[in-house]
């Protein structure tokens, strides 16, 4: 957040480094080898009885997410790529925009509501497949039109292993466009034993046939499951919790030619890291292949974290920590995950003043004094960390929520590029000065280097909580939004729930067929109520990419 001195400002990063890598070549980071633990597979999802209404599970109306909420410390600037002018919008209307789950389904299925929604979702060659605490629907990609669902998240592992047939949540679901195939998966919440649940279509088709696997995290509670497709591994990243409460990041490597080849028991290498915690911070997320070109032969995955010197863990600086992780399934013993380097950033703060200070009510919304948790205070960078391999250069894409202006919620979005060897290509802070938050977001490519972000808004007076999108072309001027914003969904009233979650987290995804149309869920209100969220999901394509 604070500018350092370039003196100081180079031995803090080099003592940095220093710690790091102490800390990174403990005992801790030996890779533990394990093997999925149950197997199993399914009819065809179209044919597949719906789990019946059921009230044997209940969460409270607030999802577990541990941790402090820090205070704020005074506005520390939006650094030299804060974006503040409102632009003409050049950006284009979407050409699909459809309603996804919302939790009036949980209220039908379950006969409560859930909060937050945790919004994801994917596009393959013909669906759009979308997930939610705690249900699953798939759609017409092009129509919108419902296919399957709403339906309970269980529904896809009734009769497998109990822990993963409760509707648990925390989804992700991605299309392996290497493979055509769907990806499902969720955490599980019973204990004492944990596990991550994945189910794995055998063909394109969301609607057809599944294997359903299971691997143990043993008595830590997974939290925030993140993935990451990479040639040979399917790769999660969790903020895990043992008995005692103690934090750590976990880091799974599961064998992606074992699960696509139906292997009953596929190898699994795991890390474990915990120290020093402003390295690891509050998740990392593991590189996510989209694209037509593999990366080169024999890449290590890109693992990257985010840090903020004004938070309370001890950053020495602003930065992006990229780590390496290399799986070697001939002799899996031998896999390494490392620090490859610490990249530091221009000057931002994730710590949004929220009111009572250390609260989660912090985006103002119009009509009420509620607020709505703005969690750029989480020190990870926000789902996805998108990878692509454009012949003369690799890059990544994520973002983070920050304070970009006083009292004024903005997206911090990163390029970087040549992962083996990162540099910070461009960065910016998007935050036109019309006193709008903006939060929540979720940052794509398409095949040819444009970008498109989509997030959460709010203010306090005339902006509901809805959804919008921005972005550059790979033309425009590097470190800008220079297309401007679109509305995909108004919101339309506000969220009165005193435990104020929201997101966590959205989905920013490029259409596999033509790899240039981009697909975007997210959570809005049509009208105010405690609990009442809907989704929306919507795609567009710039012009000039065929």
């Amino acid at each position: 957040m604070k500018r350092l001195a370039t003196v100081l400002f180079f031995f803090a990063f080099a003592a940095s480094i220093g710690m790091a890598g102490e800390a990174l070549n403990g005992a801790s980071l030996t890779p533990k080898v394990t093997r999925v633990i149950k197997f199993a597979q399914t009819p065809p999802l179209r044919s597949m009885r719906l789990v019946p209404p059921r009230e044997d599970l209940f969460f409270g109306l607030q999802f577990r997410e541990p941790g402090e909420v820090p205070p704020a410390n005074g506005y520390h600037g939006g650094g030299a790529g804060l974006q503040t002018d409102i632009i003409e919008p050049t950006i284009p209307n979407p050409i699909a925009n459809f309603e996804g789950p919302s939790n009036t389904d949980n209220l039908s299925i379950f006969g409560f509501q859930v909060s937050p929604p945790d919004p994801v979702g994917d596009v393959g060659r013909r669906q759009y497949l979308a997930m939610v605490n705690l249900t699953f629907a798939v759609y017409n990609k092009r129509t919108g039109a419902l296919q399957f669902g709403p339906a309970d998240i269980g529904t896809l592992w009734q009769g497998f292993l109990d822990d993963c047939t409760d509707a648990s949540g925390d989804p992700i679901v991605f299309y392996d466009q290497l493979a055509n195939r769907w990806v499902l998966t969720q955490f599980t919440t019973r204990g004492p034993e944990y596990f991550n649940c994945m189910a794995v279509s055998q063909t394109q088709d969301a609607l057809g046939a599944y294997n359903l696997y299971a691997f143990s995290t043993g008595a830590n509670f997974p939290d925030y499951p993140k993935y990451g497709m990479w040639p040979n591994s399917y790769t999660i990243t969790t903020r895990e919790f043992d008995p005692a409460n103690n934090e750590s990041i976990g880091v799974y490597a599961v064998n992606r030619q074992e699960i696509l080849q139906g292997n009953p028991s596929p190898r699994v290498v795991s890390f474990q890291l915990s120290s020093p915690t402003y390295l690891v911070g509050d998740g990392l997320l593991a590189a996510d292949f989209d694209g037509k070109t593999l990366p080169p032969t024999g890449s290590p995955q890109a693992v990257v974290g985010t840090m903020d010197d004004g938070f309370t863990d001890g950053a020495p600086f602003d930065g992006l920590n990229i780590f390496q992780l290399r799986v070697s399934w001939a002799n899996p013993q031998s896999s390494t995950f490392k620090l490859l380097t610490q990249i530091p950033i221009d000057n931002f703060d994730t710590i949004y003043p929220c009111s009572p200070d250390g609260s989660r009510n912090c985006i103002p919304q119009p009509g009420t004094t509620r607020r709505i948790d703005h969690l750029g205070y989480r020190q990870r960078p926000s789902w996805r960390l998108q990878y692509r391999n454009f012949g003369d250069h690799e890059s990544l894409v994520t973002n983070q929520s920050v304070e970009a202006l006083p009292g004024i919620s903005g997206m911090r979005w990163w390029e970087i590029r040549n992962p083996r060897n990162p540099v910070l290509f461009q960065d910016g802070t998007w935050s036109p000065n019309d006193g709008v938050n903006r939060w929540m977001g979720s940052i794509a490519m398409d095949k040819q280097g444009n970008m498109a972000e989509g997030y959460s808004v709010s203010n306090a007076s005339t902006v509901f909580p809805g959804i919008r999108y921005a972005g550059r072309l790979v033309t425009d001027p590097v470190n800008q939004f220079s297309q401007g914003e679109a509305v995909l969904q108004a919101g339309s009233g506000s969220q009165l729930d005193s435990g104020s979650r929201w997101g966590d987290y959205t989905s920013m995804n490029v259409d596999p067929v033509d790899d240039c149309t981009f697909y975007y869920i997210n959570e809005y209100y049509s009208a105010t109520s405690n609990l009442g969220w809907r989704t929306r999901i919507g795609a567009f394509r710039y012009p000039g990419c065929q």
